[in-house]
């Protein structure tokens, strides 16, 4: 099984690195890689998960209505990216069912730092997918929690999927910078160690970043970016496809684990 997913944002990476960039600037790069991703999910005709911010909720709702009407999973994550506060575990909730009409299962905190596991309960959510368990100097350090799914009271954690052995990570940079063979062995060795794959993405890494050296992004995150990374995710779903694996959303995956 895989569960694609894409965190739903305004494009704020550029303040990172020292540039003034407004949220309607960031909502323009968001919006046009989000409906890339759309238009790439339908050819393929599979499902995958969205996990938006409220401000990306209440600022492109015809956005957040083609995510829901093409049948792909609404959660929750955060408010507002740049500024993330305790409560917007609660708010977030509140913003994006009040705009989709759909009851919200899902949790992953910005850039998917630490969130507290009382308030996510209180919330009401039925998973929480905030962990990478890789060791990535200055952004992730984490060598010891666990690699797949486990449950923290009622709630199912869902980590993203890292290589068995290594815990080299698999998520959005690397399929910007790996050969595509070698992503796609380090997945399949995945898949045959835990039985599934977790993985996520953002739209802004859909949008034509190497067009804009104003927005001072490092080179591997420029990196196959834009229109090139829409054939890398492509041929990454095709490819699995073709390996008979199912792609199915985050809360369909935790209803089949309770079961």
């Amino acid at each position: 099984m895989i569960l694609l997913s894409f965190d739903t944002e305004e494009f704020d990476v550029p303040r990172e690195h020292g540039v003034d960039f407004s949220l309607e600037e960031g909502m323009k790069v968001s919006v046009e890689g989000t409906n890339r991703i759309l238009d790439i999910l339908k050819a393929n005709d599979v499902r995958a998960t969205f996990f938006c911010t409220g401000n990306f909720a209440e600022l492109a709702p015809e956005v957040m209505e083609r995510i829901k009407n093409e049948g792909h999973e609404v959660a929750c994550h955060g408010v507002d990216h740049w500024r993330p506060q305790p409560e917007d575990v609660f708010r977030s909730k509140e913003i994006i069912e009040r705009i989709t009409g759909v009851k919200v299962a899902g949790y992953r905190q910005p850039r998917m730092f630490p969130v507290s596991d009382e308030d996510i309960e209180k919330a009401g959510y039925l998973y929480n997918s905030s962990l990478n368990p890789a060791f990535i100097p200055g952004r992730y350090m984490h060598l010891t929690t666990p690699r797949t799914w486990f449950m923290r009271g009622p709630v199912m954690e869902i980590p993203a999927s890292v290589s068995p052995h290594l815990r080299i990570p698999l998520f959005w940079l690397s399929l910007h910078n790996f050969p595509e063979w070698l992503y796609l062995r380090l997945v399949r060795q995945v898949l045959r160690h835990d039985g599934y794959f977790v993985t996520y993405f953002h739209p802004w890494e859909f949008y034509d970043l190497k067009e804009h050296p104003e927005f001072k992004m490092p080179f591997i995150i420029r990196n196959h970016s834009g229109h090139e990374l829409e054939q890398r995710l492509d041929r990454f779903i095709k490819a699995m496809k073709a390996d008979r694996q199912e792609f199915i959303t985050y809360i369909d995956f935790v209803k089949r684990q309770k079961k």
